[in-house]
């Protein structure tokens, strides 16, 4: 009984070996079988380890586009306080040639200077009504200059209070200017309704004043030039300052003066 279980136990992993062969060749036998139309035996993968899962490497050359167009719309920039509510008859002046051209070209439109800073409570807070006056008066030009960017030409407008409108129109040239806040408003407004109705000049546009222009002018920052063109005023007014060298100037004696002249030789 021994010797037949010993023989047993050493024939039993042969008979596994081969059972197991047995089944591996009937496995490939079943495999050889099947129809070799069916894609998953024709593909590449057939016989290896295929691994499923979302590819992370560098795009392709077609779907570079597309995700730049993604990044250029996920990155838009932002508008700035004063770049919001613009409307077509609102522009930044960009220098003082922009301002002086935009003046003479306005015509007889009515132009409304408006003077701020990024760093200004009370222009940031009166820019809304501003684009609203805008855009119900679209006659009316609107020229925005940041005191930020053209301090130096600022300077030379003579303007040192924020916010700060000034008014023009045609040939009359500088109508007003004064510094408007929220609370007055009403100012601004009532500015507006007394010099918007239409009328028409009798001559070009003025736009700023001569000194101001030779400001601009002698200002080293500021790549402006402009020469005074003389003309009849100015000849005028020549002729007259050389009259005035060639008289004597006469003692101006006031009336009280006199008094006491005549009151003193009664005496």
């Amino acid at each position: 009984m021994a010797e037949a279980l010993a023989g047993r136990s050493l024939l039993a992993p042969q008979e596994c070996r081969s059972w197991s062969a047995a089944c591996d060749e009937r496995s490939r036998s079943s495999l050889a079988a099947l129809p070799r139309s069916s894609s998953s035996f024709d593909s590449e993968f057939y016989g290896k380890r295929m691994v499923t899962g979302v590819r992370r490497g560098i795009p392709s050359m077609g779907n570079r586009s597309s995700s730049a167009v993604r990044m250029t719309l996920s990155f838009k920039k932002a508008l700035k306080w004063w770049e919001k509510g613009i409307q077509p008859n609102m522009k930044e002046i960009e220098s003082a040639d922009d301002l002086v051209e935009s003046l003479l070209n306005a015509g007889d439109k009515f132009v409304v200077v408006d003077f701020f800073t990024p760093g200004c409570g009370g222009c940031r807070a009166l820019h809304p009504k501003i684009c609203q006056f805008s855009e119900l008066n679209p006659d009316v030009l609107f020229l925005q200059i940041n005191y930020e960017k053209h301090k130096s030409m600022c300077y030379n407008l003579n303007v040192h209070v924020l916010p700060f409108f000034r008014f023009y129109r045609g040939a009359q040239g500088r109508l007003c200017s004064f510094s408007c806040t929220n609370s007055t408003i009403n100012k601004f407004r009532n500015t507006l309704a007394k010099h918007i109705t239409n009328r028409c000049s009798l001559g070009p546009a003025k736009g700023l004043e001569e000194s101001e222009l030779l400001a601009l002018a002698a200002n080293k920052d500021l790549s402006f030039n402009y020469k005074r063109k003389p003309g009849p005023l100015h000849s005028e007014v020549a002729e007259k300052e050389s009259r005035k060298l060639l008289v004597p100037a006469a003692p101006r004696i006031t009336h009280e003066s006199e008094d006491k002249a005549v009151a003193a030789a009664g005496r």
